[in-house]
């Protein structure tokens, strides 16, 4: 499991006190070790003082950063194929041309409908895989570079691995030849052996790609691989997928920051929202928070990814109350037909989602985890007050988002 990942290939498990994004100054400091340390002789320091430069004539290891959850931008293309919801939303169709789909935070309110209906996943039962809605086509922004990443965005900039970027390139690496991005399709989510699962297929093979282009640009030297949040399931599946000999000669590091692997109580609050409300309308959202409508969110793969596994949570440990039930993690499956996800979901969770978090495995490489603690951190939602009311929250250990029981229990 991965508990056994952290023991056995894990430096350090560190734990940072304070919010989740303000430990980041902290986190580059630690990840300075790998950058900076590798040989003495691959960096200079000036007489002045001013910071570590690269010398790219001796080489330094390169490194690949995979972003957090919806960091990534994605673009689409309509062909002629596409049935929009209305006439306003088939304006782009079958002209041939990407246009910006995530995150278009300058979009006008009135193309939200047509975000969500592009944005939208599939499941083909004959396929027994996800896609997107017939007609769409989509792509996730600039591959291979960090500038693919949502840091043009100030609001972003911490969260989507801006500042790292920026600390990165004042030591002297550089977009594209030593420092590269792997931004991917955050809706997405990994798959059991044996399951179809074409995007994730794709993506491992562009980023085994890229991590061998990197290698050979910087004399062979293997790579650094640095996760956030949800990329760190991507890199884990990655690492899973490449054959072990790929694994020693090509990565030198996998450094995975605050990936909960047993998953997080938040992720059930959306979902329980459900529960609670007796009306089904939901406000409109802007197209920044397009994410947040159930028509969308809710047919991702990557919805179930995150939900607290019961290897990581014990079997009684209640996390959702309600008048007429106690839900814990074994319990997920009701859980999800009581928030009104349709029966087939539901069977996607236990056939799809729930055998990928049971069965994580070592990536069998050098790993650093980087975790956050002390935080307030949702453990428990209860629904005194019935239908129509918001949920008290039982705050337990975490960084704010994930628990501490996710970080040292799987």
């Amino acid at each position: 499991m991965l508990f056994c990942c952290i023991l056995a290939y894990a430096r350090a498990q560190i734990f940072l006190h304070g919010h989740k994004l303000r430990w980041w100054p902290r986190f580059l400091l630690i990840l300075s070790i790998f950058f900076r340390a590798r040989h003495t002789a691959a960096l200079q320091y000036t007489e002045s003082h001013q910071p570590y430069v690269v010398d790219h004539a001796l080489g330094v290891h390169p490194v690949v950063l995979l972003p957090g959850n919806t960091c990534s931008q994605i673009e689409a293309r309509l062909t002629d194929a596409y049935e929009p919801p209305s006439a306003f939303c088939a304006a782009r169709k079958g002209d041939g041309r990407w246009s910006l789909l995530w995150k278009n935070i300058t979009a006008p309110d009135a193309e939200v409908p047509c975000f969500a209906d592009q944005l939208r996943l599939v499941y083909d039962q004959a396929a027994g895989d996800y896609g997107n809605a017939p007609g769409v086509e989509t792509l996730a922004v600039s591959f291979g570079s960090t500038r693919g990443f949502l840091a043009d965005d100030p609001v972003n900039k911490e969260l989507c691995m801006g500042k790292l970027v920026e600390a990165l390139e004042r030591e002297g690496y550089r977009d594209g030849e030593t420092l590269f991005g792997a931004p991917y399709d955050f809706r997405h989510a990994p798959a059991p052996a044996g399951q179809a699962n074409r995007e994730l297929s794709l993506f491992r093979r562009r980023l085994r790609a890229l991590v061998e282009r990197a290698s050979r640009a910087n004399g062979g030297k293997p790579v650094i691989l640095v996760s956030h949040s949800q990329g760190g399931y991507f890199a884990l599946d990655f690492l899973r997928w490449s054959p072990l000999p790929w694994r020693r000669r090509f990565v030198k590091h996998f450094v995975m920051a605050s990936t909960g692997a047993g998953g997080f109580v938040l992720s059930m609050q959306g979902l329980a929202a459900s529960i609670a409300s007796s009306s089904s309308s939901v406000s409109s959202p802007s197209p920044a928070d397009v994410l947040s409508l159930p028509s969308v969110g809710r047919t991702f793969a990557s919805t179930f990814t995150a939900l607290p596994s019961p290897i990581a949570f014990h079997d009684d440990k209640p996390l959702v109350v309600t008048r007429n039930r106690t839900y814990a993690a074994r319990d997920m499956p009701a859980f999800l037909a009581a928030a009104g996800l349709p029966p087939y979901s539901v069977q996607l969770y236990e056939t799809r989602a729930l055998p990928v978090a049971l069965n994580l495995g070592a990536p069998v490489v050098p790993v650093t985890c980087v975790n956050g603690g002390g935080v307030p951190t949702p453990e428990m939602l209860v629904f005194r007050n019935g239908r129509g009311n918001a949920p008290e929250v039982v705050y337990g250990d975490g960084d704010g988002v994930v628990n501490l029981a996710s970080i040292l229990g799987t």
